[in-house]
């Protein structure tokens, strides 16, 4: 090797992804929860409904516990540990689910609006207002009780928490694209409405749309606890963060593990994804650089 080449070697480039504290360990909460999520069946020691009648209310490790059940039992004997892993996972599954059904319904109304214009633009905004002038939970607590509670209505009821803000996004955006002339552009060359608005105007607003799901992420999780708490989320024997901080509060006193556990969970997962989101509006926004 001559001595010509070797600037250029000592000249490599390296990528270094330089996050502030905060966010690294927002990073790796998220993908703790994302692993105990994905994993919960190889890594729970016992089955979330398995009894131990022998160990109630056994005290979690450090506070006389025994290391069968490090972070305690409940009052039927069922290992906290477990329950809190199983609930990571259901828990994370209806935020994702109910997160990406808003974010999809909210941008597909803000294109039309912005598509169609005239009365079809201001139909969408008036549902937009009605929308955001319900009471969310008061809606909520009014369809479960009216129709019953099951899974799959229950994540499509919390998809459409704050289904406007995305139309309110989505709209914006996409006039704008439009003023802009590489919509009617494209739309000049013979491309029909789904390649415009799914080829080019969305992936020029995607950052935005990410960085609004991640802000919302939160509170779905947030939601689910609360509506889980009032004992119309998820049902038994299947069980969330939320249920199991309703069902611990009548031990707050005796056994605190009991509640103590997936409220921690639940404030932590929360701040972790506000404190990724904030930073990833601050990275993609072009009005905040």
């Amino acid at each position: 090797m001559s001595d010509a080449t070797l600037p250029a070697v000592a000249a490599a480039p390296r990528f270094r992804l330089n996050l502030p504290l905060g966010v690294a360990i927002g990073v790796s909460w998220i993908l703790l929860m994302l692993a105990v999520a994905v994993l919960a069946d190889v890594i729970s020691p016992y089955a979330y409904t398995a009894l131990d009648l022998r160990n109630r209310l056994s005290p979690p490790v450090g506070m006389g516990g025994v290391w069968a059940h490090p972070l305690g039992t409940d009052e039927l004997g069922r290992d906290v540990l477990s329950r809190l892993i199983y609930s990571i996972r259901m828990s994370l599954l209806i935020a994702f689910g109910a997160t990406i059904i808003g974010a999809v319904f909210g941008t597909t109304m803000g294109f039309l609006a912005a598509h169609f214009r005239g009365w079809v633009e201001q139909a969408v905004l008036a549902l937009v207002d009605f929308s955001a002038s319900l009471p969310f939970l008061i809606l909520a607590l009014a369809v479960l009780a009216f129709f019953g509670n099951s899974l799959s209505l229950f994540i499509v009821l919390l998809g459409f928490h704050a289904w406007e803000r995305y139309a309110r996004i989505a709209r914006g955006l996409a006039i704008s694209a439009g003023a802009q002339g590489y919509a009617a552009a494209v739309r000049q060359l013979g491309a029909g409405p789904l390649r415009v608005y799914g080829r080019h105007i969305l992936p020029n607003i995607a950052s935005t749309l990410i960085v609004s799901m991640t802000l919302a992420f939160p509170e779905i999780i947030l939601l689910e606890s609360g509506l889980s708490f009032l004992g119309l989320g998820v049902q038994p024997p299947s069980t969330s963060l939320g249920n199991m901080v309703g069902y611990g509060r009548e031990y707050l006193t005796r056994a605190p593990w009991i509640l103590l556990a997936p409220a921690f969970t639940i404030i932590t997962t929360t701040l972790a994804v506000s404190m990724v989101g904030d930073w990833l509006r601050d990275r993609l926004d072009p009005t905040l650089r």
